[in-house]
């Protein structure tokens, strides 16, 4: 049959339709497609949607956007996955309608015309329709795979004595801090028995010192591997206990999954095949030259029994979820095979559609998207090392605008026990106040490690993004009762971000104009258009900063001269605005007079009908400014 419409350039899609863009349950899927025919006839598309197993469409009429392109949306509703497609077609009675009334707008004579509608059927053209050649999948996930405030802890550093483990019980102590700053997911490092060979001392020495506990990232011994428990932290009844003990402080706990193991691990005795072997028959360790990483043997993913080796790592994670773990932070799985991780992921997903990923890999931009594509529910980026305004609104650009944001979900880290950049070690207090407000309010799933909020900042060298007495090698308390730390600021931000739906997605991310370098301006909105948040923040940690920001009027559908409450979430403070560009002032250093430093501002927005508002205007006075010296 002669189908004159072509229907093409679909989006959604990711790999021309072979993997799934992601969304979570309740998200909307925004479709768009070139829809266009010969001649100068009407047509009329449709979105046609279902969840994954369902016979029948649902059909959700699209609107032209003009130049040939249609939209239309379908809310994933249900906490299952869902496929769609676009069909077009030429609509008869449009067509009708349209020259009838050009017709009658010249005067010309319709008699034949009207004739010709009452013959037209109600549904003529769609038997003609162009059905898009392929169905495209969306995988939909729980919420906490797209927004999250994330708490990585040691837990043998969760005691007193740096001479000795801490137990899970000892760690079971530390859950209400975590809680109290309204974190989501607590992470936690390798909970493994640790290999002795070769283990490694302080600051990662070659050669340990009696009673240093070596690296968790080097996992098994006698006691146990994958699925065991370092004995110092307890036993596996213990385990669960903290799991349901942090359940109880709405903290769902993360393991570490490192597929790699000690030469200690029962793998190298049970299973040598599952690794690399040089031509004297000895075990190749890790290497990454000049680093050296004599105790960890990696997995071969590739040797003869790799069967066996891929079915028992899935097990791995299958063991955890039943111990009541459903979010996963993988170590470098840039470094094992794609496949594996797109057959695992999937297998593990048909089980247990609750689970969660996270791709620990800073490694080349396509790998990670590749990383992404195959499965994983975020990915590590690297905001870590984009510190200037021009660095940051070119990634984050390109994250949640370009074609990426359909699959990859970025997980803002602001360190990590491998990463302590050079503007954390530099800029002091306000440099850690600002990389906090930015990650948790460009990214809506965002995390820091242990001792961020009590600035810690002292590198093992100059030049070097290593912590000096690294916890990845030694014991490590820590003493939270300090009063001069972040963790009041840390409580603000995410109870502002869990109370506004703005700061909850990632590709309402908008930036805004400044006239100075040092500040960076944006806001979020929530999917529906509302609850507008401006977020301004000034990048010198060392210095005062103030200038104009540009306020998207326009987007916020805010009238020429219409009075904005501006309400600054950090502070309280409330001002009004009266016009598009408006003074801000911003200083990391305390005042003289016993004022609040500042580095940033999180102002809630909020439109207001009176004009003659006796408020503080931030426009009336160019010296006027958000906060105080």
């Amino acid at each position: 049959m002669l189908r004159r419409v072509i229907v093409e350039a679909v989006t959604p899609q990711v790999d021309e339709g072979r993997r799934a863009a992601k969304r979570t349950v309740g998200e909307e899927v925004a479709v768009e497609a070139d829809v266009f025919a010969d001649g100068h006839d009407e047509l009329a598309a449709v979105v046609l949607w279902r969840p994954r197993g369902e016979a029948a469409w649902h059909e959700t009429a699209m609107a032209a956007l003009g130049n040939d392109r249609w939209r239309a949306a379908f809310t994933c509703a249900q906490y299952t996955d869902y496929e769609f497609t676009v069909e077009g077609w030429i609509d008869l009675r449009a067509t009708w309608q349209h020259g009838i009334e050009k017709k009658n707008a010249a005067g010309q004579d319709v008699s034949n015309e009207e004739i010709e509608g009452t013959l037209i059927p109600a549904d003529a053209g769609r038997s003609r329709g162009t059905r898009y050649d392929r169905v495209l999948p969306v995988m939909v996930e729980r919420e906490r795979a797209r927004f999250g405030a994330w708490y990585e802890m040691f837990p043998r550093s969760a005691g007193t004595d740096p001479s000795r483990s801490a137990t899970f019980e000892e760690a079971e102590a530390r859950l209400p801090y975590i809680a109290s700053m309204g974190f989501d997911v607590l992470y936690l490092a390798p909970i493994h028995p640790i290999g002795k060979s070769f283990r490694k001392g302080r600051n990662n020495a070659l050669t340990a010192a009696p009673g240093d506990p070596g690296s968790p990232w080097a996992i098994g011994s006698d006691e146990g591997g994958h699925t065991a428990i370092e004995p110092g932290l307890g036993t596996l009844d213990d385990f669960d206990r903290f799991v349901r003990k942090a359940r109880g402080y709405d903290l769902e706990v993360a393991l570490d999954i490192a597929f790699q193991a000690s030469p200690d691990h029962p793998y190298v005795k049970d299973h040598p095949s599952w690794f690399r072997h040089r031509p004297d028959g000895t075990i190749k360790y890790a290497e990454n030259p000049p680093k050296k990483y004599q105790d960890i043997y990696p997995f071969d993913f590739e040797s003869a029994d790799w069967m066996a080796l891929w079915r028992e790592l899935k097990d791995v994670i299958e063991f955890w979820i039943e111990h009541g773990v459903l979010i996963f932070r993988v170590d470098n799985p840039h470094t094992k095979p794609f496949h594996f991780w797109e057959w695992a992921l999937a297998e593990i997903r048909k089980a247990h559609p609750d689970a969660i990923f996270l791709a620990e890999a800073f490694t080349r931009p396509k790998i990670m998207r590749y990383l992404a594509r195959a499965g994983f529910s975020q990915s590590y980026s690297y905001f870590t090392w984009r510190n200037t305004k021009a660095e940051l609104e070119e990634y984050f650009t390109e994250l949640t605008q370009a074609e990426g944001r359909e699959y990859m979900r970025p997980n803002l880290f602001a360190n990590t026990p491998d990463i302590l950049n050079d503007y954390l070690q530099a800029g002091g207090p306000p440099a850690f106040h600002a990389r906090l407000v930015l990650a948790a309010t460009l990214g809506a799933s965002y995390g820091m490690y242990s001792g961020f909020e009590l600035f810690e900042r002292t590198p093992v060298k100059p030049g070097s993004e290593e912590y000096l007495d690294s916890e990845k090698y030694q014991i490590l308390p820590r003493d939270f009762t300090r009063d001069n730390g972040l963790a009041p600021t840390i409580a603000r931000i995410n109870a502002i971000r869990r109370a506004h739906p703005a700061l909850q997605f990632d590709r309402c991310l908008e930036f805004h104009e400044t006239d100075n370098s040092e500040l960076i301006c944006y806001s979020k909105r929530a999917p529906d258009g509302g609850d507008p948040i401006l977020v301004v923040v000034n990048l010198d940690p060392k210095n005062m900063q103030h200038g104009h920001i540009k306020l998207p009027l326009d987007a916020w559908k805010v009238p020429a001269g219409r009075v904005i409450e501006a309400e600054d979430l950090l502070s309280g403070e409330t001002y009004t605005w009266r016009d598009e560009w408006t003074y801000v002032r911003l200083d990391p250093r305390p005042a003289g007079d016993g004022g609040t430093a500042r580095v940033a501002h999180v102002i809630a927005v909020r439109p207001i009908a009176d004009p003659l508002s006796t408020r503080p205007s931030l426009s009336d006075n160019r010296q006027s400014r958000l906060a105080h010296d």
